[in-house]
């Protein structure tokens, strides 16, 4: 008897395929074979139905070709795809396709690639789930609907080749509201006052910072200026200061629990500097399998997607043997520890990401990894075996010292035991105190006042957007990281030096004509409850066409009422003092879908253009270049990828030459040159050599012109203010300032 086992992807073909015996042929679906037309909506709205009109894409007909082919010299079919809403529909989409009743379809789910996984896997089959299919199509028919008569008017009414989603343009308005609150920001200057303390039979000094005056405890900008700081410490001058109170506590700390997907590209983000879709993609190559040698392709972990915290029995009984062999039986809990799931709707697969076996630990599979690979295991194993180890207990130490009317307050914790921190390292503050008693007397070695600033908010990193995103139930698992890759391959936003989000001008625009004329496409609750709409869908609790029908008919009278309604030029158009230097005609400030611009309001019978801002500062600073090839003035231009110079004399001599921005870092390679900033083919920004083609060194993050101690490698700057070694192979990294952890 002869089984065609389809799956999506050809590595994890190549790992099922080892588990199974003689008489099955395992085949990749290469993702989707079908979806709905890219030159028309495709979604039935005359009728009310919503039907959408399913098509083979041009590159997948060969390969759909050859899947019906294998499909007729076999006995059996069993759809292999993954366990979530997107694995079901394109098992769905397989069986219609080949033409296998779906009543009678056969689906093995799984949410690891093992043998015991896949062997019970085989031993239960199920149906395709309808309503995991129905939900899926909901969301595709959704965001089609959205996409297809929300963009147009966005050419119309702004800018060509522009782009609105249900989900994507939520989280652009999340970026420019936090980009507005930083410009909102008002700086305030405060004070705090700290001591340098010892105590009477040591010399160990310990810091303590002012805490209260005449009982009241000091806010955080109570103290506004120099001249209140220096009262206090001319008041403190020659005071005596005493121990009024020690409080000690021992304290349990427990592991966090295992990682879902937003946690994972939390600190993916957060440690290793990952963003969102490189976290997915690594972990994708880790699900579905890994060449360890002889044993073959191996799936290192389970399944990515996923908002469950469920941990298997399996897992647990194997991952405490493994702590007691490896850390002795002191690092063992008494009974495996739980985590309740946080998540109302968690459905996508059923358990967290864990590894699949506790006992492969990172450097035995160090050898079969890359680099990033490593790093990522390495994350998710220390984290789930953390899970069940024992708690950390610390000794917490709190001493306040009095002087006249001012109490200092030192806080301090000494680790009793390390537990799960021994294998999970987290930042503690630990601070060594020393031993002293209520009622004696401490020496003041030092009194200094601090000048402090208040800061505004940070930007939006790819870990703190996707918990925002989470938060406010924006979204899914499978979402997060496609959500952030489209809005920064849309120009949407664009990162900062620190890698964090930044909105460009457009998105100001596009998302202020959403928010003031599409409410519920940019609305939070709205989304977080559509998101639950199709939750009740995947559990059976609704239909999906009322679903869309409730949502549709409103939006779609609202786009042709606001097609009439709206006005370009008041939407992307700004008044200024300046007049055309060619007609006189007044110039107004533009937006186009590179950015903003200043143009003559006389278009199109005048054309000029000039650049403002950064652009026009660029512009004063290469005026003068002339062309190497004709002789002519080299203008500065603006493309799909930034600004560049390009000759005037232009068709007729087509020179251009980039603009580099320099970083005054000299390249180590080839020790004359210096890294300059360049754009890659789509968009992002990477340092290389401006002696290229000579010298083809390239740094893909901010070299900061220091070389790393351990390898002498240039070192770059990271994710959150950390600096890193550009060698992959070398694991060097420092804190600019002491991190702390995002859970």
């Amino acid at each position: 008897m002869k089984t065609l086992v389809i799956v999506e992807s050809p590595t994890k073909a190549k790992t099922i395929s080892k588990f199974l015996g003689k008489g099955f042929t395992v085949e990749s679906s290469f993702g989707h074979v079908r979806d709905l037309p890219k030159s028309k909506m495709g979604v039935d709205t005359e009728h009310g139905t919503f039907e959408p009109q399913y098509l083979i894409p041009k590159d997948k007909a060969e390969h759909v070709k050859k899947l019906k082919k294998i499909a007729k010299g076999v006995d059996n079919i069993i759809f292999a795809t993954d366990e979530d809403r997107e694995g079901e529909a394109i098992s769905w989409h397989l069986a219609q396709i080949l033409d296998i009743d779906i009543t009678a379809a056969k689906r093995m789910v799984f949410h690891e690639i093992t043998k015991h996984a896949i062997d019970e896997a085989l031993q239960h089959p199920r149906a395709i789930d309808q309503k995991l299919v129905d939900a899926q199509q909901a969301r595709r028919v959704l965001d089609r609907l959205v996409g297809y008569e929300l963009s147009p008017l966005l050419w119309n009414k702004v800018a060509r080749g522009l782009s609105a989603g249900r989900v994507q343009s939520v989280a652009v308005r999340l970026i420019v509201e936090r980009e507005r609150e930083i410009q909102a920001f008002k700086t305030e200057e405060y004070w705090t006052i700290a001591g340098l303390f010892s105590p009477p039979s040591s010399q160990l000094l310990f810091p303590a910072t002012l805490h209260s005056i005449d009982g009241k405890r000091i806010q955080k900008l109570d103290i506004k200026k120099k001249e209140q700081a220096d009262a206090i410490v001319a008041d403190l001058h020659d005071a005596s200061y005493t121990v009024a109170k020690v409080t000690k506590k021992e304290t349990k700390r427990l592991p966090p629990p295992p990682f879902t997907t937003s946690t994972l590209q939390q600190q993916a983000n957060h440690k290793l500097g990952m963003s969102a879709k490189q976290t997915m993609r690594i972990a994708q190559q880790l699900y579905e399998g890994i060449e360890l040698g002889e044993e073959g392709s191996v799936g290192l972990i389970t399944y990515m997607r996923t908002d469950s915290y469920f941990l298997s029995q399996k897992f647990l009984g194997e991952t405490r043997a493994h702590i007691q062999s490896a850390y002795g039986a002191t690092y063992d809990v008494e009974k495996p520890r739980l985590y309740a799931t946080k998540s109302k709707g968690a459905q996508e697969a059923h358990e967290a990401i864990r590894p699949t076996d506790p006992t492969r630990t990172p450097d035995a599979v160090k050898p079969y990894l890359a680099p990033q690979q490593y790093k990522l295991y390495t994350l998710i194993w220390k984290r789930a075996v953390a899970t069940q180890m024992a708690a950390a207990r610390l000794d917490k130490t709190t001493m306040d010292i009095t002087a006249k009317q001012y109490s200092f307050r030192a806080s301090g914790q000494t680790m009793l035991f390390d537990g799960w921190l021994k294998l999970y390292p987290e930042t503690t503050g630990e601070e060594l105190l020393p031993e002293v008693k209520e009622g004696e007397h401490v020496t003041c070695k030092e009194i200094k006042p601090e000048q402090h600033f208040t800061e505004p908010p940070a930007r939006y990193s790819d870990a703190t957007l996707v918990k925002a995103m989470e938060e406010y139930g924006i979204g899914r698992p499978s979402t997060y990281a496609p959500t952030i890759a489209t809005i920064e391959d849309r120009k949407y936003v664009e990162r900062d030096e620190q890698k964090r989000l930044k909105p460009t001008d457009i998105a100001l625009v596009v998302n202020d004509l959403l928010v003031n004329h599409f409410s519920n496409i940019v609305d939070y609750q709205f989304t977080a409850e559509m998101e639950k709409n199709l939750d009740k869908i995947a559990e059976g609790k609704k239909e999906w066409q009322p679903v869309i029908a409730a949502f549709y008919h409103p939006f779609h009278e609202t786009i042709e009422h606001k097609n009439k309604e709206l006005n370009k030029k008041e939407l992307t158009e700004e008044k200024t003092d300046e007049t055309c230097p060619n007609c006189n005609s007044p110039m107004v400030i533009k937006v186009g879908r590179f950015g903003k611009f200043m143009a003559c309001s006389n278009y199109p019978t005048c054309k000029t253009t000039k650049p403002i801002g950064d652009e026009a500062k660029q512009m004063e600073e290469l005026s003068g270049e002339v062309c190497e090839k004709c002789g002519k003035p080299m203008a500065v231009k603006r493309g799909r990828f930034g600004m560049f110079l390009g000759c005037s004399g232009y068709p007729d001599c087509k020179n251009i030459k980039r603009i580099e921005k320099k970083t005054g870092v000299t390249c180590q390679k080839c020790g004359q040159g210096e890294f300059v900033e360049r754009k890659s083919k789509r968009g992002k920004p990477f340092y290389g050599c401006n002696r290229y083609p000579e010298c083809d060194n390239v740094l893909w993050s901010k070299p900061t012109g220091e070389l790393c101690p351990t390898c002498k490698s240039p070192v770059v700057f990271g994710a959150k203010k950390t600096v890193r070694c550009s060698n992959k192979e070398c694991d060097y990294t420092k804190a600019l300032e002491p991190e702390t952890t995002e859970e």
